[in-house]
């Protein structure tokens, strides 16, 4: 059987999200005792939840339109669905500290220290280890990203998207909206909010599958992203 590695953070009620993002609220919409006609039962038993949340919440990947204005129309149920599904490599930056940017030298040298090379297509993730040392506490919003040299030169090597662990691709108030506007002139993108990277280094190439939902208008959709390593 082929290994499947979950990559997506749980979604429930009071995760951290970026900034001014809506907050997650679940509440229970239908129970199976409303539904049985059970009138003030001691317990309610979900059948139905009520979901609010945003676009850009946990682990999900970002639509070309979310980039800057002017590539309104470019929605996430308009991108192909190649670019979810694609070849996938991790990289080990878990040296690097708060708020400090990747330059395309590291990125050339954590794939020489792999014996990988980026292809064409492939969707690059990147682990810093910044989820497990900080999830969730007052450094979370303050991770190592990419920096803007970074962003074009992976945009030069036509990747499909790159992840992180971090909420934002780049370093806040340092290299993030610039990455963000690369991504969108470049047509790539980025995944967020991604766990278990240390899973996956040292063992090479594998599927990455991080399948959006088909939002109308979408500027980005929460995915259960997973690598599979196929046995052979």
């Amino acid at each position: 059987m082929n290994e499947i590695i979950d990559l997506s953070q749980e979604i429930y009620e009071g995760m951290p999200v970026f900034k001014d993002l809506p907050q997650v609220k679940i509440t229970i919409h239908n129970s199976h005792e409303k539904w049985n006609g059970i009138k003030n039962p001691a317990t309610i038993t979900p059948a139905v939840h009520k979901l609010e949340l945003g676009e850009h919440t946990g682990t999900h990947v970002d639509a070309i339109n979310h980039m800057e204005i002017q590539h309104k129309g470019k929605s996430i149920d308009r991108m192909p669905l190649s670019m979810f599904y694609t070849d996938g490599i991790c990289l080990d930056f878990s040296h690097k500290n708060l708020k400090e940017l990747i330059e395309p030298e590291e990125i050339e040298k954590a794939c020489s220290k792999a014996n990988l090379e980026i292809n064409e297509g492939d969707t690059v993730l990147l682990y810093t280890d910044h989820y497990r040392r900080y999830f969730n506490t007052e450094n979370w919003g303050n991770g190592p990203g990419i920096s803007i040299s970074s962003a074009r030169w992976l945009g030069e090597r036509k990747v499909s998207a790159f992840g992180v662990e971090t909420m934002s691709p780049g370093v806040s108030g340092i290299s993030n909206r610039e990455v963000h506007h690369i991504c969108g002139e470049m047509n790539f993108t980025h995944y967020e909010n991604m766990i278990n990277l240390h899973k996956l280094i040292g063992r090479g190439r594998f599927r990455f599958i991080g399948l959006p939902l088909k939002i109308r208008g979408g500027t980005g959709s929460p995915v259960r992203a997973v690598a599979v390593f196929e046995n052979k």
